[in-house]
């Protein structure tokens, strides 16, 4: 597979969305749509995505930027990273996910990655993204879940041939926050739950998420109901920096003196989806935050796991995360 050079395609930088719906519409699934960059072209230079145009986006302001509203604070889909991480709104409120967004990659690629493409983003398990012809890129094997397959970055739960993992440091975070996602086409607008925005290989293998070519992730609605909560965000990864997560977690939690009235955990690394572990809510709401509630919350966190052949420590390392989360947060 020749690496020397970037196929060729046409790179269309619309200044309004008419003009980026109009183009989407014009190439259909051979348009790939350009937020930061950073991902993209890693694709374009292994020669494993080949599109006809490559629609930047990053000439559209309304996709950018941070404001505060009535029910809480809008996200544009191109707000960079780094903005997420500094930001006094998000910092004050919504610090987990300011958290998460400071935990991506290096500041290098914060400073030009963005929220949108960082959810957006493709599976990195190295043999799709090598070319070869797994389940996900149209093919009939899954090269990791085999006894020889190098799986131990691989999912523990939801496997359906395909057993990568969601990649994203922010999602858990937006899940843990109950986020929508805003999504634009050419014929309207709608709204769906940030949990609901990410797709297993049970629903098509061949995506991440619910976006179709022609779609637009606009921005991302974060509702004051977490706002001011107590946040725990931790990742494992083996380098500190530009890595992705092996496991990640992230918690709110409303407090009533000692008592956890409400919370909301997620994790990433763990299936093809941001997980949510609804198991270790219901454990804990209602208890006080001690350590036999964060003990009782760990050992049903990885309830229903199935490892895979070199990834078997991603259950006591999900465990043990969860219990920070309800002890140290």
């Amino acid at each position: 597979m020749s690496r020397d050079m970037m196929p060729h395609f046409e790179l269309i930088q619309p200044s309004d969305m008419d003009n980026a719906f109009e183009v989407l519409e014009r190439y259909g699934e051979n348009a790939w749509k350009l937020a930061g960059g950073q991902d993209s072209y890693d694709w374009f230079k292994d020669r494993v995505k080949r599109p006809q145009a490559v629609v930047d986006l990053n000439g559209i302001d309304e996709l950018k930027g941070i404001k505060e509203t009535p029910e809480g604070v809008e996200i544009g889909a191109l707000t960079t990273l780094a903005e997420l991480a500094e930001n006094d709104i998000i910092k004050g409120s919504y610090s987990l996910l300011a958290q998460a967004a400071s935990r991506v990659a290096s500041p290098q690629i914060r400073n030009v990655g963005t929220i949108g493409g960082n959810v957006c983003q493709d599976a990195r398990c190295w043999y799709y993204r090598s070319g070869m012809d797994c389940y996900r890129a149209g093919g009939n094997t899954c090269y990791a879940d085999t006894p020889e397959g190098m799986n131990r970055e691989h999912c523990i739960y939801g496997a359906d041939r395909c057993v990568a993992v969601s990649p994203s440091d922010t999602a858990p975070a937006l899940v843990a926050l109950d986020a929508s996602m805003v999504i634009r086409n050419s014929t309207g607008e709608r709204v769906v739950a940030a949990q609901d925005f990410f797709i297993g290989p049970d629903v098509d293998i061949e995506r991440m998420t619910i976006l179709q070519p022609g779609d637009i992730l606009m921005a991302i609605r974060i509702p004051s109901t977490w706002a001011g909560s107590t946040f725990y965000f931790e990742k494992v990864a083996d380098r500190n920096v530009w890595d992705f997560p092996l496991v990640n977690i992230a918690a709110a939690i409303k407090m009533s003196g000692n008592t956890i009235e409400d919370i909301r955990v997620a994790c990433a690394g763990v299936e093809c989806v941001p997980r949510r572990l609804t198991v270790v809510e219901d454990v804990v709401r209602g208890s006080s935050r001690d350590e036999e509630t964060a003990d009782l919350a760990a050992s049903s966190a990885a309830r229903g796991a199935v490892p895979l052949n070199f990834n078997h420590f991603k259950i006591p390392l999900l465990e043990n995360l969860v219990r920070r989360a309800i002890r140290d947060s």
